[in-house]
């Protein structure tokens, strides 16, 4: 006969859990300051609240070094609330060259499009600047570096014939680091002369041309539009030129000056009439147009 078991059933034992391992504790969020909050200044370093950057039209408030502004910003900005009109925005670039590099051409314009939420590089359009009409357009160096494709000239050079015969002041806001687009070729270079030559018409006509140059103005685009405004205003210390200093050091072979293509530099040597705090930009615009009393047609 078997001896009855000295041992009493003991309450179940809880589940232990396992260890955490490097991989648990990786896929954790990590709980504090949300990312994008803060941002560093790329001129005094400091770090700036990004809420206050915006408030602050993305001036830095320690040393007021002027922040990348997109086109929409830009509008809102510049003209009177909900004043704007856009022209041509059905206007989307072809691929004349079957242009592929590490994708393809059209594929590369909708990653740009839905990375900046801009059918293209450059927004025209006519609006009021405190009750004064004008015709404005804007490049976006978000878009492809703000190249100079064939819609960019095609849209440039339909406001500004659209001003010629509206008899209205032309504002053009460039902000380009890329030129000619290289996508399209030839029909990018020829772009330059077209949109040049309706600015020739413009100004026979008597129009007002005012070109106000942001960081980075290059390339083709400082090359024809950017460079032939009636009065010409930067923004302080913005990158203005054609090729980079290295390319022109490395070919003409002589050291470039301190400063060499700021805007700073080019004023003190009368390439560009005035700099022009981005808080005053919209004043001091008014005030042009005022001074140079353009006959407008309301």
């Amino acid at each position: 006969m078997s001896t009855p078991s000295k041992t009493t059933d003991l309450p179940a034992t809880p589940d232990v859990p396992a260890p955490r391992t490097d991989e648990s504790l990786a896929s954790r969020k990590k709980r504090g300051v949300p990312e994008g909050l803060w941002l560093r200044c790329d001129a005094c370093n400091a770090t700036i609240f990004r809420k206050h950057l915006e408030k602050n039209l993305r001036l830095c408030p320690d040393c007021n070094h002027h922040f990348y502004v997109s086109a929409h910003s830009r509008i809102q900005q510049l003209l009177d609330e909900g004043s704007f009109e856009e022209w041509y925005a059905g206007l989307v670039p072809k691929n004349p060259l079957d242009f592929a590099d590490r994708k393809s051409y059209p594929e590369r314009v909708v990653e740009e499009q839905q990375k900046t939420g801009l059918r293209e590089a450059c927004l025209v359009g006519k609006g009021h600047l405190r009750g004064r009409p004008l015709v404005l357009a804007l490049t976006d160096s978000a878009f492809i570096m703000g190249s100079m494709g064939s819609v960019v000239g095609e849209k440039l050079t339909r406001a500004i014939e659209e001003a010629t015969r509206s008899r209205l002041p032309l504002v053009v806001v460039s902000g380009s680091g890329g030129g000619a687009r290289m996508h399209e070729g030839i029909f990018s270079l020829m772009q330059m002369g077209k949109v040049s030559a309706a600015l020739g018409r413009y100004h026979e006509a008597g129009g007002l041309f005012i070109s106000v140059l942001t960081h980075p103005t290059m390339g083709g685009v400082a090359a024809s539009f950017a460079s032939l405004g009636d009065v010409i205003i930067a923004e302080p210390n913005a990158l203005i030129g054609f090729a980079g200093q290295r390319v022109i050091s490395g070919t003409t072979k002589q050291r470039l000056p301190a400063g060499f293509q700021t805007s700073e530099f080019l004023l003190e040597h009368g390439f560009i009439d005035r700099i022009i705090d981005r808080r005053e930009l919209r004043s001091e615009i008014a005030r042009i147009i005022d001074y140079c009393e353009i006959p407008q047609q309301r």
